[in-house]
């Protein structure tokens, strides 16, 4: 296994790594709405989920791939009821790349954020 860490996003605030790189698949950690510099993107749904994808794509980035490398990906969301908004910045952010996903509702994230985000990306 080989850890991955960049400083383009936050600090694991915890036991776990950004990600982690097993063969050719690399694993995120569920990305939630802090800025590199540990702060809290504190603004609605659409600025949270684009801090998410920024922090995502950091990582991914730091693996060597980008979000057209992505297979699936998990969304979990503080009300389902931001579904849409959070989708137009996801949509936005993969374009015409349509990865797997699962999204559910959550009773409470980290932090008390809105949006909590995972990946799954092959790097051959």
């Amino acid at each position: 296994m080989q850890m991955i860490q960049t400083s383009q996003a936050p600090a694991a605030i915890g036991p776990y790594a950004q990600g982690v790189v097993v063969g050719h698949m690399l694993y995120t950690s569920g990305q939630i709405a802090l800025r590199p510099d540990g702060s809290i993107e504190e603004g609605d749904i659409t600025a949270q989920t684009k801090q998410v994808l920024a922090n995502l794509t950091a990582i991914i980035q730091q693996a060597g791939a980008d979000l057209n490398k992505v297979v699936k990906t998990t969304v979990f969301l503080k009300n389902l009821d931001d579904f849409a908004a959070m989708n137009t910045v996801y949509g936005e952010a993969f374009g015409n790349h349509t990865p797997a996903r699962s999204t559910v509702q959550v009773a409470k994230l980290p932090r008390d954020v809105l949006v909590e985000i995972e990946a799954i990306v092959d790097l051959a």
